[in-house]
């Protein structure tokens, strides 16, 4: 894998800066907010520099019961070439669910939901991962995220499930040191053990963000500076592997530009200290074979019964320095012994997941995700308070990112949008994308009555006519309500 260097995510707010930023050797793009026939003149300039862009998902859902969508993918291997990048990156998660394969309801989570880490769930992803990994032009790494609510009955660590992943996909990893002290607050997960388990070989880059404390739990924002503990692991990490590359993510409530090279600098400093610290494990750990050896020769020369010989040929393969000893590489082989194109290791054939194991994962991730965003009982074994968290915050999360897509919507309603917006939440999921979920809220408003009215009103219904599309055939859905708000 090629060394990327420091990087931050590329985002509109702060493109000139990033432009301005030194020591910033790549930068990393939500693969959905990149049009790749109308490529920010940022990013272009970038490019042109030779700064390596490198596309994130955030929509596949590779954790999904379902196959991946082949429109998604086609899409993101599109934006791989491009960008001329040299990988892309998704996440182990689900994002949706229910559908034909459950004949339930087909939902949208708007947000990144943990996969349970069970044998069933690993299979279904395994098999996204090679889907995925055939229809992309470049390799794939896959991102592990941060939760705030744990499946009941998982049968592996994070660690063990993402081990499993590499070993039988040869999808590289992404590792959020941020998400694993997320899981760490969460969840109660070690993350010295996390890593202690993972396929280090693996690593493709790391990502490092900030967060903050509410509700009793730590929310992944995005938005906030890195704290220490966050560092800290980053440090962890770095003293076990050199990582080929790390990113700071910020996504919102953007600091002044040098505030954000200053927290560059920091993450440098963080890798740097590992760095040390691998270089003290090693000179500690050759001085302690030095004593070895050492004691050992003394024993040897003395021999059995205090003799002066040598004590045969045993001796001499038990005083064989550990540095010697070839060890086997962490993640073992269910990648087939033959190399592939240019040496890569060819995948070993696996049967592909039976639809009766899919029917399983989506059912447990339906009943899940309707709790969140349907108001539906909460599934058996979940902690209730935690789901309550999860579904406001789920929540908080469409009203922030309507408000992006569609930035008038705010200001119309003033201090009455974000109430708003949440009470239309609670009983109405996402069917589409966030700029669905706006027509759709105006649309509630609009019926509802309070509280747009008079010029408020007059200026949402306009904005929502302008918004849904050409004129509408007389009995279309559309039109029938088209007319309900123009009557209104």
């Amino acid at each position: 894998m090629a060394r990327l260097g420091t990087g931050i995510g590329w985002r509109p707010e702060i493109a000139d800066a990033v432009e301005r930023m030194p020591g910033i050797d790549w930068v990393e793009v939500v693969a959905e907010n990149t049009c790749p026939g109308h490529l920010p003149a940022s990013l272009v300039r970038l490019r042109e520099r030779g700064v390596t862009v490198v596309p994130h998902g955030v929509g596949l859902g590779l954790g999904g019961a379902e196959r991946p969508d082949g429109g998604r993918l086609a899409a993101l291997a599109e934006r791989a070439g491009i960008l001329g990048s040299p990988l892309v990156t998704e996440h182990i998660a689900f994002v949706r669910a229910g559908g034909p394969l459950t004949a339930t309801p087909r939902l949208e989570a708007g947000h990144l939901l943990p996969v349970p880490r069970t044998r069933d769930a690993l299979d279904v992803l395994c098999e996204n991962v090679r889907i995925a990994q055939d229809a992309l032009p470049v390799p794939l790494a896959v991102e592990n995220i941060a939760a705030l609510i744990a499946w009941p009955g998982e049968e592996m660590t994070e660690g063990q499930f993402l081990y499993e992943l590499a070993d039988r996909t040869g999808v590289r990893l992404l590792i959020d040191v941020a998400n694993l002290y997320t899981n760490h607050v969460n969840r109660g997960e070690d993350p010295a053990r996390a890593l202690d388990e993972l396929p280090l070989e693996a690593i493709a880059y790391v990502h490092v963000a900030g967060g903050f404390a509410r509700d009793g739990v730590w929310h992944d924002s995005h938005a906030h500076p890195v704290p220490r503990p966050v560092l800290d692991i980053l440090t962890d990490l770095a003293s076990r592997v050199s990582p080929p590359g790390v990113l700071l993510e910020r996504d919102e409530n953007f600091p002044e530009p040098a505030v954000l090279e200053l927290e560059l600098e920091t993450i440098r400093d963080a890798v740097r200290d590992g760095e040390r610290l691998a270089v003290k494990r090693e000179l500690v750990r050759l001085g302690r074979d030095a004593r070895a050896a050492a004691g050992a020769a003394r024993a040897g020369r003395r021999g059995p019964a205090g003799r002066g010989d040598g004590g045969g040929t045993g001796t001499a393969v038990a005083m064989a320095p550990v540095s010697a000893v070839a060890v086997a590489p962490p993640v073992a082989s269910t990648v087939a012994r033959t190399a592939g194109p240019a040496g890569a290791p060819a995948l070993v054939p696996v049967p592909g997941v039976a639809d009766v194991t899919r029917q399983r994962v989506g059912l447990a991730q339906a009943a899940l995700l309707s709790a969140l965003v349907a108001g539906t009982p909460v599934p058996e074994g979940f902690d209730r308070v935690r789901i309550g968290v999860q579904a406001r915050a789920l929540a908080a999360k469409r009203a922030g990112v309507v408000a992006k897509v569609a930035p008038e919507l705010p200001v119309l309603l003033g201090d009455g949008y974000r109430p708003a917006f949440l009470a239309y939440a609670q009983g109405h999921p996402m069917r589409g994308g966030y700029r669905q979920d706006a027509l759709d809220f105006v649309e509630r408003v609009l019926l509802d009555g309070p509280p747009a009215q008079g010029r408020v009103r007059r200026e949402l219904r306009t904005w929502w006519l302008d918004r849904s599309g050409p004129a509408p055939r007389s009995g279309s859905r559309l039109a029938r309500v088209g007319r309900a708000l123009i009557r209104r």
